[in-house]
């Protein structure tokens, strides 16, 4: 391929990336405001007729990576030290709540369900539906298995 061939793909993807990552960061941010509302729903776990929720409170100890650098900083300066030591380990024993959700076993999504996530994200009725099976398509490809649980942090 020649430099001009490698430039028009480049222009070409750089392009298509423009409105593909605008779409994933509304969907990014979309997810937890809908999750919490679901959780809001039902207090520890939820059986529908198609979909599973629960919500589960962690207390876990997280590493945060920076050990060295703080020893050096607690051998420098002890008293300030003593207090970043405190703060860290505070921080660490925060609770996480995350909610786990999924389909029941043998349900799923209807392309009315995935369409109208699509209007939300501002397509045209029209342009949901002409964009769904392209989309599912592309969606079927990259995740081969749909049974999976999945969860959000949402406190």
């Amino acid at each position: 391929m020649s430099a001009e061939g490698h430039l028009i793909r480049l222009i070409a993807t750089d392009r298509i990336e423009i409105p593909i990552s605008s779409m994933s960061g509304r969907l990014k941010r979309q997810k937890k405001p809908i999750a919490l509302e679901a959780s809001n729903e039902f207090k520890k776990v939820f059986q529908g007729d198609r979909t599973y929720g629960k919500v589960v409170e962690r207390d876990e100890m997280k590493a945060r990576g920076m050990k060295n650098g703080i020893e050096t900083f607690s051998e420098r300066y002890p008293k300030y030290g003593e207090i970043l030591q405190e703060t860290i380990a505070e921080e660490r024993k925060k609770t996480e709540k995350h909610l786990y959700f999924g389909m029941q076993p043998g349900c799923r999504i209807t392309a009315d369900d995935y369409r109208e996530v699509m209007t939300n994200l501002g397509f045209t009725p029209a342009m949901a539906e002409e964009l769904y099976p392209a989309l599912m398509d592309v969606s079927r490809k990259l995740s081969r298995k749909r049974e999976e649980e999945r969860s959000i942090m949402i406190g």
